[in-house]
């Protein structure tokens, strides 16, 4: 068992409580996030154009995580019911071990996209043999990263023939470090473009990174004991793999699970979910169909082992990581010091909520334990405040009849 054993039984304050000793939080931090409008509309209006409020959503904290050996409380900004919990039962079911993650260096893909090109084959030849010299003059003492041990690593060039003619596109690998680098890696496109230009009398038009960041990647792996789980829950969990490995129409599904977990940290650490979103369902494409992004077999001695693989472009500094006050708590509560492991955190609840997903779908259904967390929401929609809306959700669970319109029965009822 972890720390935060029976953690969702806690009130609001408890919880808070034992956050602020885990993670060593300050009183400040705490009212932070207590407050109803932690992001002031002043920071709001610098952060969007045309400003005229905030949007708020729920956040949680997924327990029982157990990474690399070390507790994790993993904060998490979702909608949805039912997504905490299932990640949470997920890293449960795989204690003591928990999960053991890795990940790539952060070099993030650059694309300097060059039309009527003269002679697109002797061009890419010119670039390649100067390639030395392109790194250098792009990693001067002042460029992004460089002083801290990032930058430019490499280069490459692809020739494409399209209905427009011949293009030449050279790609840049650039060492983000502990940015997502979206901006460094603009700057860095735009700033070597006009050199390409000379080289092959070419015109440059797109200048801009590659969200595909198939360079960038995080993995996670975890076994779950078969008299934990059940020998049926394992046999039900590789039908529920083997189907999304067969068909896209699953897959595509079975990886909006994952997301359900991967784009909550996401979102909780203000990082760019959408971007995370583009290179997890591109590479799942890769082969040309859509697959899993996670695997699953069954290890020799009858467990079952999980695995999961996606591009991670994510952060801790620059952006909202660094101007939203929540998003700053959530990267403290983590302890994680750099991109790479914020990646690792985030790629461990993607396995889990999905290994949760599956045992829920091949075994007792989704809707069952879904609707029951779902049930709070449709008292409240209906109009139910405080003490009642835990009743008429009780209620409703009880009848099996999870909607508003029972919703609004019972409260008038109360009424």
């Amino acid at each position: 068992m972890t720390s935060f054993s029976g953690f969702y039984k806690l009130s609001r304050k408890e919880r808070l409580a034992k956050i602020k000793e885990f993670a060593g939080l300050s009183d400040d931090e705490i009212k932070t996030l207590e407050s109803a409008d932690a992001l002031g509309f002043e920071t709001a209006d610098r952060m969007v154009e045309n400003a005229i409020g905030t949007f708020q959503l729920p956040l949680g904290v997924a327990v029982n995580f157990v990474i690399n050996g070390q507790e994790k409380v993993v904060p998490m900004a979702t909608e949805e019911p039912s997504v905490i919990a299932a990640a949470s039962n997920g890293a449960k079911l795989a204690l003591p071990e928990g999960f053991k993650t890795g990940s790539t260096d952060p070099i993030m893909i650059g694309q300097i996209q060059l039309v009527n090109v003269p002679d697109a084959r002797k061009s890419a030849k010119e670039i390649i043999a100067k390639k030395g010299e392109i790194i250098k003059l792009a990693n001067r003492p002042d460029a992004p990263m460089v002083k801290y041990g990032g930058g430019v690593k490499d280069l490459e060039c692809k020739e494409y023939d399209t209905p427009r003619g011949k293009m030449l596109v050279v790609y840049l690998f650039i060492d983000c470090r502990d940015a997502m680098g979206a901006n460094a890696v603009n700057t860095f496109c735009e700033m070597l473009a006009p050199e390409f230009e000379k080289l092959t009398g070419a015109k440059a038009r797109l200048r801009i990174l590659s969200n595909f960041a198939t360079q960038r990647v995080a993995r996670a792996r975890a076994v779950w004991k078969k008299e934990v789980i059940g020998e049926d829950a394992i046999e039900g969990i590789l039908d529920a793999y083997e189907f999304a490995a067969a068909d896209a129409y699953r897959a595509a599904t079975h990886n909006k699970g994952v997301m359900n977990g991967v784009d909550a940290v996401v979102i909780a650490t203000g990082n760019d979910w959408r971007a995370v979103e583009a290179g997890a369902h591109a590479y799942a494409s890769m082969s040309g169909r859509c697959l899993p992004l996670t695997r699953y077999k069954k290890t020799r001695q009858g467990d079952l082992e999980g695995e999961i693989e996606l591009p991670m472009a994510v952060g801790l500094v620059g952006g909202a990581t660094k101007t939203h006050p929540v998003a700053k708590l959530a990267v403290k509560m983590l302890g994680v010091k750099s991109a790479g492991e914020l990646s690792q955190v985030i790629a461990a609840v993607g396995l889990s909520q999905n290994f949760a997903a599956l045992k829920a779908l091949s075994t007792e259904g989704i809707q069952r334990g879904h609707m029951e967390l779902h049930a709070r929401n449709v008292a409240v929609a209906a109009g139910a405040k405080g003490k009642q809306v835990d009743e008429i959700a009780e209620k409703m669970i009880g009848e099996k009849n999870i909607r508003q319109e029972r919703a609004t029965e019972l409260l008038g009822k109360k009424n």
